[in-house]
């Protein structure tokens, strides 16, 4: 579709002007008004300019109409006592949403290519984009991720978007390493614990172990063993105490005899010597009679009393003397390896517990890159699907590329030569590129971008600066 005639009345400074459908260079020396008739057309088509004043000093209404070789007419009213209007038929059909029908019919780079060259790399990046035709909204970005991931800036497209869900930047980049990082750290505590930990260590084991059940079993055992080994020993001495009794008798008696004969012998010598005292020494030595059967009798009672004893713990120790004793050792060792165990069983739900938790980040981990990857993923589901206004046009991490180079590594050339392809990329659009301040390219690019222009069956209206004091406009 292109504009088979424009007419400019009373707008910018312009009283009356009138072009056809050719494509033309305006030229002229600067402030002769070349870029008013420029700034009229963008007004028709987008209600916005960056002056104080529309409608021409003296007038009270301003109108600028395009009219289409397909039927179309864009008729735009600036006026001073009513509201400014707009009126779009198709045919004989009138548009009822104006401002929808005209966004449709073209790009923004259509009517300001060079002013493209000049943007940031950020904003080409972003006007390219924009040209990508998707829909989508937050709610396709929760449908996707499960949520809406923070950090993201969602005014711009899409691909943008996920360029920077998915950026070593990102919340879940970053989350990750964060993750990764504490999980490390955990499984490399989960080693230096498993370490001191005996190989095959059965927690529940050494956990539920009864410690003072088995000290209990092993005192008892222990007693028991006791009780037999004494009693045995008892009976195993019995005779040897025995003949120790009978020696401790005999020498008992023996003194006694001795110490009797002994005193007698010298009673009988005291009897010789003092006459006088036999009668006294006599009766003594009755006595002494009496004295010894006496001791005999005590020394006999002792020994009998003794013998009994003996004989008593004999008949007690045969109870035991007959057992076996019970081996302690599988028993001893069983509680010593069962206190070794048991200190680490701190150490070991520890370890337990922090291999959960680096399953756990393990899975977080693994979601997030699970997501990360969706990102990296669907701008290519998304260039399969979508609209591409440029022949060569890719996205890689949420940068534009074309044929290759992202935009921000063409010349102007290339980026003006961009401008064209995407004026002729949307199906019956407005097929027009404005070209304001062209003595900014090199006589080179210029003919090369009116030439590309013509060959595309493009309307070009282009604004040169010249030292010719008059306005003309010359037919490309």
């Amino acid at each position: 579709m292109r504009a088979s005639r424009i007419k400019i009345t009373n707008i910018l400074g312009i009283e009356n002007r009138e072009f056809n459908g050719a494509s033309v260079e305006i030229t002229g020396v600067k402030g002769a008004g070349k870029s008013s008739v420029l700034d009229a057309i963008r007004f028709a088509l987008t209600n916005r300019v960056d002056r104080d004043w529309v409608i021409r000093q003296g007038a009270d209404e301003g109108e600028i109409l395009i009219e289409t070789d397909t039927g179309v007419s864009i008729d735009r009213k600036a006026r001073t006592t009513k509201a400014d209007m707009i009126k779009i038929k198709e045919g004989n059909m009138l548009q009822t949403r104006p401002a929808e029908y005209l966004n449709d019919i073209f790009t923004p780079l259509q009517l300001n290519p060079v002013l493209f060259t000049q943007m940031s790399r950020q904003e080409k990046n972003r006007v390219i984009l924009n040209l990508v035709e998707f829909p989508w909204d937050i709610n396709w970005i929760n449908e996707k991720f499960g949520e809406i991931p923070k950090g993201v800036n969602y005014e711009q497209h899409v691909l943008q978007v996920l360029a920077e869900i998915q950026s070593e930047r990102g919340v879940y980049y970053t989350l990750r390493q964060d993750i990764n990082s504490r999980k490390l750290h955990t499984n490399k505590s989960i080693e230096d614990i498993a370490k001191t930990i005996p190989q095959g260590y059965q927690y529940e084991t050494w956990k539920n172990y009864q410690t003072g059940t088995k000290y209990t079993e092993l005192e008892k055992a222990r007693h028991q063993n006791g009780l037999i080994e004494k009693a045995q020993a008892f009976v195993t001495s019995y005779n040897d105490k025995l003949r120790a009794l009978d020696a401790d008798r005999q020498i008992n008696l023996n003194a006694a005899e001795k110490s009797t004969a002994e005193e007698n012998n010298q009673l009988i010598i005291t009897v010789e010597r003092l006459k006088t005292q036999i009668r006294e020494a006599e009766e003594k030595q009755a006595g002494l009679k009496n004295g010894l059967d006496q001791e005999i009798k005590l020394i006999d009672s002792q020994y009998e009393t003794a013998k009994a004893k003996l004989l008593a713990d004999t008949d007690v120790s045969k109870e035991y003397a007959d057992k076996k004793t019970t081996d302690t050792t599988d028993l001893e060792e069983e509680i010593k390896t069962a206190e070794s165990m048991r200190l680490h069983l701190n150490e070991y739900a520890s370890m337990v517990r922090m291999q959960g938790e680096a399953e756990l980040m393990q899975e977080e981990s693994d979601e997030l890159t699970r997501k990360i990857q969706i990102a990296r993923e669907l701008p290519g589901q998304i260039l399969k699907d979508a609209t591409i206004p440029v022949e060569g046009l890719s996205v890689k991490n949420g940068i534009p590329y074309v044929n290759g180079l992202p935009i921000s590594n063409l010349s102007d050339g290339q980026l003006l030569d961009l401008c064209v392809d995407v004026s002729i990329a949307k199906v019956g659009g407005l097929q027009i590129i404005l070209i304001d301040k062209a003595e900014g390219l090199d006589t080179k690019s210029r003919k090369a971008l009116y030439k590309k222009c013509k060959d595309k069956g493009l309307q070009l209206i282009a604004t040169r600066v010249t030292d010719s004091e008059e306005l003309e406009v010359v037919e490309l």
